[in-house]
């Protein structure tokens, strides 16, 4: 059996822990030179994953935006931009969203069995859709990108409700976390998790693997595995091809 991916947790919150505003238009939490950073670590990475939620409502591209970093994955024999997961239970996914149109890196789709033949009817030729049971975990998301797909390096951008499932369930190796200088303060927009129960508690304290000011937001790298190496603080974990 191959082993799971490496899963870096990656996300942006404000000071009182929100994804973003209720407003229509994204609030953004990071800066350029931050982004900049997070491009080399998708760049590295072999696959990308949001929930399907963030599909919907942010209609994100998950490219490699820096045109050397594109040209080193193409050199080692990689597509361009790594490989896109989503992962839905409703199977409610717009074929003409940015995440099916956009780029040639292969698309991976998991939901419930009982959805799948559906899926991939809207989808078409657009993503591989991957039936996993009544109900799709994590732990099996990562099993069928460790063992089907070779997938080493899992880079996991959101939203809420998917981080909540990964470290309830204990599945990070590295969480990656901005906080940007500015509160929120709307009941109704979406935080960085959910209520659940955490590996990581008063009792049993995450290590805190790095800190890192990237002009007006802080970086905080926290290793939540043994896989975690602390002194690489830009590339953790295994290496592949595109790194």
């Amino acid at each position: 059996m191959n082993e799971r991916p490496y899963v870096t947790l990656s996300c942006a919150m404000s000071i009182d822990g929100y994804l973003d505003g209720t407003a229509p238009r994204r609030l953004m939490m990071s800066n350029a030179d931050d982004l900049d950073r997070v491009d080399e670590v998708r760049a590295r990475s072999d696959a990308i994953m949001v929930g399907a939620s963030t599909v919907r409502r942010d209609d994100p591209r998950l490219l490699v935006r820096d045109a050397a970093r594109r040209a080193r994955r193409q050199s080692h024999g990689c597509t361009d931009s790594p490989t896109k997961v989503t992962v839905t239970a409703s199977g409610e996914l717009s074929p003409d969203a940015s995440f099916f149109t956009l780029g040639e890196a292969p698309r991976l789709v998991y939901s419930p069995s009982d959805r799948a033949a559906a899926l991939r009817r809207r989808l078409g030729d657009r993503a591989t859709v991957v039936g996993l049971g009544e109900c799709v975990t994590m732990a099996a998301v990562l099993d069928d990108l460790g063992e089907q797909r070779g997938v080493r390096r899992l880079m996991v951008e959101g939203g809420g409700r998917v981080l909540t499932q990964f470290l309830e369930a204990g599945l990070v190796d590295e969480l990656q976390l901005v906080v940007a200088p500015f509160f929120v303060g709307e009941s109704a927009a979406p935080r960085m998790v959910g209520t659940g129960h955490f590996p990581w508690t008063a009792s049993r304290r995450a290590r805190l693997a790095g800190t890192e000011q990237i002009g007006d937001v802080v970086l905080l790298r926290y290793a939540l595995s043994d896989r975690c190496d602390p002194s690489r603080p830009d590339a953790a974990g295994p290496r592949t091809e595109a790194s």
